[in-house]
């Protein structure tokens, strides 16, 4: 299952402009960030329509799996009716035949369903990997949230209330 109701792409990232603050980010870190994040959106990006690729040549192959399956069926069909009707002729031979086929066919049903299997499981595996990475790219977005809340209570905290004198002003009162 993918989730598309949030689409950041590299683009996006490399225009995003930052509002200016007193004692804000230094803005090179800040477009040095940016530049790693959207090559990182990139790199994501790529490994991403390879994995559609790959996904989609798994699923071509199960298809062509599928059509031998058929194949196979039908050509087990058609070989039991030559069967019956040459059957006074070639009991024998027709026997042979059927049970190779059947063999064949139980074979490459077998080395189908394996393939399936494999392919279910790296799906499985893939979404997994998918999964983890989403966990892992919000628990940094959400540390880096936190990050910024705590700069901007520090930094709330460092200014001083318009109502309070500074330091020095009670010293020349005193002295």
């Amino acid at each position: 299952m993918i989730d598309e109701t949030f689409h950041l792409t590299p683009l996006d990232v490399r225009r995003y402009e930052f509002g200016k603050a007193l004692r804000g980010y230094d803005p090179e870190r800040v477009n040095q960030f940016r530049d790693q994040v959207a090559e990182e959106l990139e790199r994501l990006s790529r490994l991403n329509q390879d994995l559609d690729a790959k996904a989609r040549g798994f699923h071509e192959q199960l298809r062509a799996f599928r059509e031998r399956d058929k194949a196979i069926n039908e050509a087990l069909v058609s070989a039991q009716q030559l069967r019956n009707e040459i059957r006074e002729q070639a009991d024998k031979e027709a026997a042979l035949i059927i049970r190779e086929a059947r063999a064949d066919g139980d074979r490459l049903v077998e080395e189908a369903r394996a393939e399936i299997r494999r392919l279910q499981d790296q799906v499985e595996s893939l979404e997994r990997s998918r999964r983890a990475f989403l966990s892992q790219l919000r628990m940094v977005a959400e540390r880096q949230l936190s990050e910024i809340q705590a700069a901007e209570q520090a930094l709330a905290s460092e200014i001083p209330s318009p109502d309070a004198s500074p330091a020095w002003m009670g010293s020349l009162v005193k002295g």
